[in-house]
């Protein structure tokens, strides 16, 4: 049950940041929602419209990895608008989320609406409707996902002592061992097996508890020797990334992740960091499942999309903009390519030559130092692009829209 506390909390917040926030539960759907004008914003009343479950899905999706992010999470919605949630947890189990937004990051214009409303069936009067969107910097976005986490956290909402519950919980199973007589000093197979199965059904609270009493049974067996207990981790990754992929996981995003993983696990030097460290990769696979997969593409398409638009004048390689959306490359590589109906390096380019249209028409930047501006080494590179792209070179390109701007 969510507590008035909570609900008088989302209010103020909404009455004082001026953005619509929701308070909704672990279906996704609203148990209240507060903003200034007492009305949804016109593209969030025509999505609802629509199709109501991508938007709760969006919003559960949220909620989400806001957990698995620690309290936070800054995330875009399908139809492509920004917001913000912070997850609402009471001793220790996930009950909700306080969701803010929809907002835009930047000023809408043409060429961002065409990225923003990809695939969506929008009426001829869609600018308006985008309109309609308030429009926050993101350093603002991130001050307020900042201003939510806080004020949830002050609340006494958040617990921050999972590291140490999970350690109490595991020295309990352990002192429950040392009492049973004649204890078998087995590995505990059926323990796993009933992990496995848990993962596979998403299951993350029942995979931790279980997880912690198969920790315990280890401790117990090893006398806590390091070495024994991380040989049992690496064992334990396969088994949790193979039960996720049967539970309907991406197979090329697990595998990605089991590289990280075991890479990471050179890093710990303690048995309770190692333990800790396990309990969040478990939570990371048993995510994978939840099945919000078209959410969560959509997710990482708007994030890549935001990152190429504020850096394209840098050096942006896949990798980095994979990184940015959480996800491997190879995974991203092809998702992107699949939503977008273009490789991501075509996108890119694609970007760089709409912006340098912009710089184009004012003559007292040099074709060379557009190319720079825009993120191309090489004019000559740029220039054939450009051609490709837009049909005439940047040369004919100035000198027509000149006829038309003097």
């Amino acid at each position: 049950m969510i507590s008035q506390s909570i609900i008088d909390l989302a209010k103020a917040y909404a009455l004082s940041v001026e953005v619509t926030v929701r308070v909704i539960d672990l279906q996704g759907e609203d148990i209240v929602l507060f903003n200034k004008n007492n009305n949804l914003c016109n593209i969030c009343q025509y999505a609802l419209s629509k199709d109501h479950k991508k938007c709760t899905d969006t919003h559960l999706y949220g909620c989400y990895q806001s957990k698995k992010f620690g309290g936070k999470y800054v995330f875009f919605c399908h139809m492509g608008l920004t917001l913000w949630v912070s997850p609402i947890m009471i001793n220790q189990q996930l009950k909700g989320a306080i969701v803010a937004g929809p907002v835009l990051m930047r000023e809408p214009d043409d060429f961002i609406l065409e990225d923003y409303l990809i695939g969506h069936d929008m009426p001829g009067d869609y600018l308006d409707y985008v309109k309609s969107v308030p429009v926050l910097s993101t350093d603002r976005v991130d001050s307020l996902t900042n201003l939510l986490f806080h004020s949830i956290k002050n609340d006494n909402l958040l617990d921050n002592s999972d590291r140490q519950y999970q350690q109490d919980k595991i020295s309990e199973h352990i002192h429950n061992l040392k009492e049973v007589e004649n204890l078998d000093n087995q590995y505990p197979f059926k323990k796993e097996q009933k992990l496995v199965t848990l993962i596979r059904l998403g299951d993350k609270h029942g995979s931790q508890k279980i997880l912690n009493e198969i920790f315990g049974h280890i401790f117990f067996q090893s006398g806590k020797n390091y070495d024994v207990i991380k040989a049992r981790v690496l064992e334990l990754i396969v088994v949790l990334s193979r039960a996720a992929i049967e539970g309907g996981a991406d197979s090329d995003l697990i595998f990605g992740m089991n590289f990280t993983y075991i890479n990471e696990i050179n890093e710990i030097d303690t048995v309770e960091k190692l333990t800790y460290w396990l309990s969040k990769v478990m939570t990371k696979f048993t995510e994978q499942v939840f099945d919000l997969q078209d959410v969560k593409h959509v997710d990482a398409i708007y994030k890549s999309i935001d990152y190429i638009k504020r850096n394209y004048m840098k050096k942006v390689t896949l990798d980095e903009v994979a990184l940015n959306s959480s996800l491997s490359t190879t995974y991203f590589s092809r998702i992107f390519k699949k939503e977008m109906n273009c490789s991501f390096n075509n996108y890119l380019n694609r970007v760089r030559i709409e912006m340098s249209k912009k710089l184009l028409l004012d003559e007292t930047i040099s074709l060379v130092d557009v190319s720079i501006i825009v993120g191309f080494e090489d004019q000559s590179y740029y220039s054939k692009v450009f051609k490709k792209l837009s049909g005439i070179s940047p040369g004919k390109f100035r000198e027509k829209r000149g006829m038309y701007t003097t």
